[in-house]
């Protein structure tokens, strides 16, 4: 969109911002609204300029400061990311780890796994499965909807056990 966004908009993104900083916008949808309204933006340029305005967007962070503000006020979650993340990683070459906002995905040639600090007790591993039951802690989706077909809650690191790297690494094949 960055590309595009001086033709389809008539200013590049250094441009906007200058245009946008000292407005008193506070909230993303002040920043739509006038973008949208008084400058003719459509939606979804208006959006990407206004997350990249506020840097709100998971971009404009690195990947290490994503992770630690997942884990803001979670920190006894720190423990089982830590561990779930070095067994994530081992099972292959391969895997992609991608943090965005509230959650990690990790991937090969699709999402396979995506870890999502819930509360401040659980974190929420989801796993891709073409065809699984649930059974156990293996649960349906919850709320990772389509993106995941099952869901693990995890809320100790013992709970990161040889069951459920045998699930990560069964989640994996599928995805190659």
């Amino acid at each position: 969109m960055e590309q595009n966004l001086k033709e389809k908009t008539g200013r590049n993104l250094d441009e906007w911002k200058a245009h946008l900083n000292g407005r008193g916008f506070e909230k993303h949808g002040e920043f739509m609204a006038y973008l949208k309204n008084d400058c003719g933006v459509s939606h979804g340029y208006a959006n990407f300029i206004a997350h990249k305005a506020r840097e709100s967007d998971a971009s404009s962070n690195s990947p290490d400061d994503l992770i630690e503000e997942q884990y803001q006020g979670k920190e006894s979650l720190r423990p089982i990311f830590e561990k779930l993340k070095a067994m994530i990683l081992g099972l292959a070459d391969d895997i992609e780890m991608a943090p965005k906002k509230t959650s990690i995905s990790f991937r090969c040639k699709r999402q396979f796994a995506l870890v999502k600090p819930s509360t401040k007790t659980r974190i929420d591993l989801g796993l891709k499965f073409n065809d699984r039951q649930t059974s156990g802690r293996l649960e349906s989706s919850g709320p990772f909807g389509t993106m995941c077909s099952h869901r693990v809650q995890l809320t100790s690191v013992d709970q990161v056990d040889n069951q459920l790297k045998g699930w990560l690494r069964d989640a994996h094949s599928e995805a190659t």
